[in-house]
């Protein structure tokens, strides 16, 4: 049994949707994190970190989105999370899943976190930086959809699209979100297609993707 401790829109989404992709029963326990939930000491006793997402596998906690999103792939390889296990796709899958949580989800917790590294908001150096960071990853990733879409394996739906389009949501208020790239304009409006991502859109009342 699943229980998947989430914020909205947070760095949970991915693995909300990927659940709803295995078709296996979960449970939800939403963590209001602009209140700070994720700081409150029941929390902090499954999570030390304070961050979401935490997922329960019968009673255990266990965090990372990447490391949950490998997890799941493993645990349900029916659901096509990922590709067969020992397989060049399944290493190219690794790669990608690897690639994202360190190009682009570190560079996005620095670009919403600042304080994290002691900057701020207003320090235009940085987010200048980490802006262009970003962007880099967005110039690569739309030259790869676009030569050998519709999917990040090519044909193949996997665990890997629901990791990007959680990014990509996250830069829609940047001033060049990952959507003024046209192979990833189009790989969006395919994912947000996708009944998992409806079913999580609506679940977390999430609004402007």
């Amino acid at each position: 049994m699943y229980t998947l401790y989430y914020g909205k829109g947070a760095a949970s989404l991915a693995i909300h949707a990927a659940l709803k992709e295995t078709g296996v029963p979960y449970e939800l326990v939403a963590i209001d994190l602009d209140a700070g939930q994720q700081r409150s000491p029941e929390y902090l006793r499954i999570n030390p970190q304070g961050k979401v997402p935490t997922l329960l596998i019968d009673g255990k906690p266990f965090a990372e989105s990447a490391a949950l999103m490998m997890m799941l792939a493993e645990r349900h390889p029916q659901s096509n999370l990922a590709p067969p296990a020992g397989s060049l796709a399944r290493a190219e899958w690794y790669e990608l899943i690897v690639t994202m949580a360190n190009s682009l989800g570190n560079n996005f917790r620095l670009w919403f976190y600042p304080a994290d590294v002691g900057s701020t908001n207003e320090d235009s150096a940085l987010r200048s930086a980490i802006q262009q960071r970003i962007e880099s990853m967005w110039a690569m990733l739309d030259a790869r959809l676009a030569a050998h879409g519709p999917y990040l394996l090519g044909e193949t739906f996997s665990g890997a699209d629901l990791m990007l389009t959680m990014y990509m949501r996250w830069s829609r208020n940047m001033p060049r979100p990952a959507t003024d790239w046209p192979a990833l304009r189009k790989y969006a409006d395919m994912m947000r297609a996708r009944p998992s991502w409806r079913h999580i859109t609506e679940v977390e009342a999430l609004t402007g993707w």
